[in-house]
């Protein structure tokens, strides 16, 4: 495979090891901080890091430091890349992007920091895209090409139990509007431009998700599709949810369900579910 344009990216992207393993895609990881630990986010426990959320120790997440990205991008100019592709978590959900450009700035081939403006799978099906277009020869602006255009028709939605955990963590944005409501009514939050926005809301889990499905039928279009379903202490619902997809779209051409980046967890809550629908056309 031919690998001139180097891709990387960071660990909310929930891109699944042996993809990026095969397709050589770098993956930098996001720090976590439970309580006095300070770790990778791959190295803390789903379950260490809910049960943490529900007793109210203090979590806290940072984008990784700038010689995190200088020294990756050090190793992929010594593979041979003739440039790099940087692929981020949005800028307004994380300063990680800006860590990237710091770093940009040290290295001597061309970097070029994108700010996906989603997380999660939505910002990984569209990096996947970037590097089969660069394993197949793609120049870098060829394969900039097949991102922007995967990144521009991807849908992502976040159903959330509750958005207490967003406002700990001054990533609720405009969804503030769903605050005030009874404890029974869920919302589903979509990234728009980077911020969470309120989408739909549902008396209960069933019937928000129901919308959520609705939602994202609806976005996908009638072509070959990626699918996502990313859950947080919630592989149940995400099955579910997954069936339904499967049932409803004509064409599900990859369908990943997974337990979501803990760093995106640490914000969501216990309970959260992310949809994704990437048209692969």
């Amino acid at each position: 495979m031919n690998h001139h344009v180097a891709i990387v990216t960071d660990s909310t992207a929930s891109i699944p090891t042996d993809v990026a393993e095969q397709l050589r895609i770098c993956v930098i990881q996001l720090e976590l901080k439970i309580g006095e630990r300070e770790d990778d986010e791959r190295r803390v426990p789903h379950e260490e890091l809910a049960q943490a959320m529900r007793e109210g120790t203090p979590v806290e997440t940072s984008p990784p430091p700038p010689p995190a990205f200088f020294w990756n991008y050090h190793d992929a100019a010594a593979s041979g890349a003739e440039s790099i592709i940087s692929v981020h978590i949005s800028d307004g959900l994380s300063q990680t992007c800006a860590s990237a450009r710091s770093a940009a700035e040290e290295v001597n081939l061309p970097v070029f920091v994108v700010d996906s403006r989603l997380c999660g799978l939505g910002m990984g099906f569209p990096v996947i895209a970037a590097a089969e277009a660069a394993a197949a020869g793609a120049s870098t602006q060829g394969v900039l090409g097949v991102l922007d255009k995967r990144l521009r028709s991807t849908t992502q939605m976040i159903y959330v139990d509750t958005l207490e955990y967003l406002r700990r963590s001054g990533r609720v944005g405009r969804a503030q509007a769903f605050f005030g409501q009874a404890l029974s009514i869920k919302p589903v939050l979509v990234l728009r431009e980077g911020v969470l926005e309120p989408l739909v809301k549902g008396l209960g889990p069933e019937r928000a998700l129901k919308k959520a499905v609705q939602q994202a039928v609806a976005r996908a279009g009638d072509g070959p599709v990626d699918v996502g379903i990313e859950h947080f202490q919630y592989a149940e619902r995400a099955q579910e949810v997954a069936g339904q997809l499967r049932n409803q779209l004509p064409q599900v051409r990859r369908i990943v369900v997974a337990e979501t980046s803990a760093i995106i967890g640490a914000h969501a809550g216990p309970g959260a579910l992310g949809l994704t629908v990437s048209p692969a056309t």
